[in-house]
């Protein structure tokens, strides 16, 4: 999708990002979470193509996993910060779920 942003800045700490949440159907019909991921928009000017290494949550234990699967309730993140900062995601546990390549025509 075309995204027109202007932004300015005298330095680089915590330049934007794009955080992506895809989303999609599951066996039973429930839109549920596919991956999560994270890319620093690039300030150099051209044509920048950047591949996002997509993960999504697990659960911790084989109950939890059995009741998320039965209710279509898997785990996913509230707070889209968790996916940009990285602070504390250590203690969660991921399972990689692909890739997403995203162009950015930067002038």
């Amino acid at each position: 999708f075309p995204i027109d942003i202007t932004f300015k800045s005298t330095n680089p700490f915590g330049w934007p990002q794009i955080v992506l949440s895809v989303y999609g159907p599951d066996f039973f019909g429930h839109d549920v979470v596919r991956g999560y991921g994270a890319v620093h928009v690039p300030f150099v000017p051209g044509r920048h193509k950047r591949t996002i290494a997509m993960f999504v949550p697990e659960s911790t234990s084989r109950l939890q996993q059995f009741t998320s699967w039965f209710t279509g309730r898997r785990p996913e993140f509230t707070d889209p910060k968790v996916v940009a900062q990285g602070e504390g995601r250590e203690v969660t546990r991921v399972r990689s779920q692909g890739f997403v390549t995203i162009s950015f025509n930067v002038m």
